[in-house]
């Protein structure tokens, strides 16, 4: 479970994220990234609509996107607000293809937003 400081609660910083940040979507996935003040923590917000699955099955795909999100959140420097949209065909992936959509789509959208991390230091460059 994410800690409540990397948590989005509101639906203005849904709507905020989802309007003004860089997008980027895969099969499984669309990933938005708003870069915010560098003293704020990373905060993570999903979105799994019914066209997913009915409950069971959109709470699988909850709970697997946000052990991806949580694992990369605790390596990200602070200063972007990230909204996880779960795409219809994200019911049938497995661990590993949400996995390689989830990063593919974090590193393309962060590079395009301006807050690229720096691998060798975990630093946002």
């Amino acid at each position: 479970m994410l800690p409540s400081q990397h948590r989005m609660r509101t639906s203005t910083l849904f709507a905020a994220t989802t309007r003004s940040g860089t997008r980027q979507g895969r099969r499984n996935v669309v990933v938005y990234v708003r870069p915010t003040a560098a003293d704020q923590p990373v905060r993570a917000g999903f979105v799994v609509s019914k066209a997913v699955g009915n409950a069971v099955t959109r709470n699988r795909v909850k709970r697997r996107l946000r052990a991806l999100v949580e694992s990369t959140v605790r390596t990200h420097p602070s200063g972007c607000d990230v909204v996880v949209r779960a795409l219809p065909p994200a019911a049938l992936a497995t661990f590993d293809q949400l996995g390689r959509d989830w990063n593919s789509a974090w590193k393309k959208a962060l590079s395009k937003a301006g807050a690229e991390q720096d691998p060798s230091s975990g630093r946002a460059s």
